[in-house]
């Protein structure tokens, strides 16, 4: 059994899943943070299904970019359940995790996620899936500079942004609602499962949430990354 956890957001979910399908999914919208939420959850979905952390084969963990509290909460109770019953984590981008419905399909894809400040991170994704240049975090005027074909937009970001997408690219630009965080957590689920699948797992020493821009004052930043498909 599998367990995923997604904070990135102010919509959190926890997801579990055997080896063919979600089995359960709880999933909500902090008004405050994710402290006092998450834990509960995960131990309300374990125990609708009759399981403890020893029942589990490995976990799932959202990276980021995201919320600075938000993420860290999520990497520590993974990492806290992890090393409690000796068991394997992965990490996956969570801009990865809005473009997978997508990725591969015959069409460029650029995922969003709001990043504050009136900027939005985002990533390019070409249309056979493979990343066409470093992830980014900037306005959306600057994204939507650098789109050459027609373009997927999706994610959480996207919805505060499709009028402009539209009224700046017109019939180049598909817009995609936003399906929410259940479905953002079954991509975490199907990410995750296949990298365990393929005998990964990462280090929890040195396993990180991937915030791509610090939460300091400052110019923007941004990380060199390994895609993951």
């Amino acid at each position: 059994m599998l367990l995923a956890i997604d904070t990135s957001t102010r919509y959190a979910s926890v997801a579990l899943a055997d080896d063919q399908r979600v089995v359960d999914v709880q999933a909500w919208h902090s008004t405050v943070n994710h402290t006092s939420e998450l834990m509960p959850a995960v131990s309300s979905l374990m125990r609708r299904r009759g399981l403890t952390p020893s029942s589990l084969d490995g976990i799932a963990i959202a990276l980021g970019p995201g919320g600075f509290s938000a993420l860290r909460v999520g990497m520590s109770a993974a990492k806290g359940l992890a090393m409690a019953s000796k068991l394997p984590v992965v990490g996956v981008a969570t801009l990865d995790l809005e473009a997978f419905p997508y990725a591969g399909s015959g069409v460029s894809v650029c995922p969003m996620l709001e990043a504050g400040r009136g900027e939005v991170a985002t990533s390019f994704l070409g249309a056979d899936g493979t990343r066409r240049r470093e992830d980014m975090v900037c306005t959306p005027d600057e994204a939507l500079d650098l789109v050459s074909d027609t373009t997927l937009f999706c994610g959480e970001g996207v919805g505060p942004h499709a009028a402009l997408i539209r009224e700046r690219l017109g019939p180049q630009a598909v817009v995609v609602t936003w399906p929410g965080p259940a479905a953002r957590v079954g991509a975490l689920v199907e990410m995750g499962r296949r990298r365990f699948e393929n005998g990964e797992k990462d280090d929890l020493a040195t396993l990180q949430p991937y915030y791509l821009r610090m939460p300091s004052i400052g110019a923007r930043k941004q990380r060199d990354r390994t895609p993951q498909r």
